[in-house]
């Protein structure tokens, strides 16, 4: 029972992160709508939404962000423990209990997806919401992946890593 909980709450904490995302990006992506866009402005959001679903929707979350945290969900399900129940979502992004290199390039990813955000939230419009509308679609493609994995975790055949070490760390 306690492990079902731990499985959900890793699951919904990683999606309420990426949905609080999408709600504060949305709007400056919908801004788009209300601006007079050249050419310029049309062919950068072509290549904002094509690029940021192959690299991030597609490449990032489907081929690996999914795949290993639904691995890691399933896992918490059955391996919980007081600090992985609370920090469920964390645990299931590998901030801690992964292996070293997981937890090497979860740390340098987050540093630099933090970084990014300071740099674009300069960004005047209509710039900003045409990157906005990439990072939205990749967050989009990123909640729809994790669930389809997580299904698939819990309800079919999974033969992803969750990552963990062999001894506590």
């Amino acid at each position: 029972m306690l492990g079902t909980f731990a499985a959900m709450w890793g699951y919904a904490g990683i999606c309420l992160i990426f949905a609080s995302a999408i709600y504060r990006l949305g709007p400056m992506a919908l801004q788009l709508t209300t601006q007079t866009l050249h050419w310029y402005h049309w062919l950068a959001l072509l290549f904002s939404v094509v690029f940021m679903g192959f690299a991030e929707g597609y490449k990032g979350f489907q081929k690996g962000f999914s795949p290993r945290v639904a691995a890691r969900i399933r896992y918490l399900s059955n391996n919980i423990t007081p600090v992985r129940v609370l920090l469920a979502p964390l645990f299931c992004m590998g901030f801690f209990h992964s292996e070293r290199r997981r937890k090497i390039v979860t740390f340098t990813l987050t540093v630099g997806i933090l970084i990014i955000i300071q740099v674009v939230h300069h960004v005047p419009q209509p710039w900003r919401g045409i990157i906005d509308a990439g990072v939205v679609l990749g967050l989009l493609w990123g909640i729809v992946s994790l669930t389809l994995f997580t299904l698939k975790a819990f309800f079919g055949e999974h033969d992803h890593s969750p990552e963990v070490p062999t001894k506590a760390g």
